[in-house]
């Protein structure tokens, strides 16, 4: 008999997180441009999302925050695309 290793359910932030780039409309598969230390980076929206969700509960707590301050102030998919390419600094090499 094989055992199966069961697919870790998404958490509730990265559910919350998913639903919110779906109702902005944000495309996963456009890209961000940021510098780091080699230069140029080019980072898939996915791979940000990724991270994010990978990330600390106390991390993705503030970026929730942050987000939903955002989304209040000026809704709309660029100021979180914009935001999103503020945190891809954090992972450019």
């Amino acid at each position: 008999m094989t055992t199966r290793k069961a697919t870790p359910r998404p958490t509730a932030f990265a559910r919350w997180l998913d639903r919110l780039v779906d109702e902005k409309g944000i495309d996963v598969e456009a890209t961000v441009d940021v510098e780091g230390p080699s230069g140029l980076n080019v980072i898939p929206i996915a791979i940000v999302l990724d991270t994010i969700k990978s990330a600390p509960k106390h991390e993705q707590a503030g970026i929730k925050r942050m987000i939903v301050k955002i989304d209040f102030v000026a809704p709309g998919p660029k100021p979180i695309v914009d935001y999103l390419r503020h945190l891809a600094r954090a992972i450019a090499l």
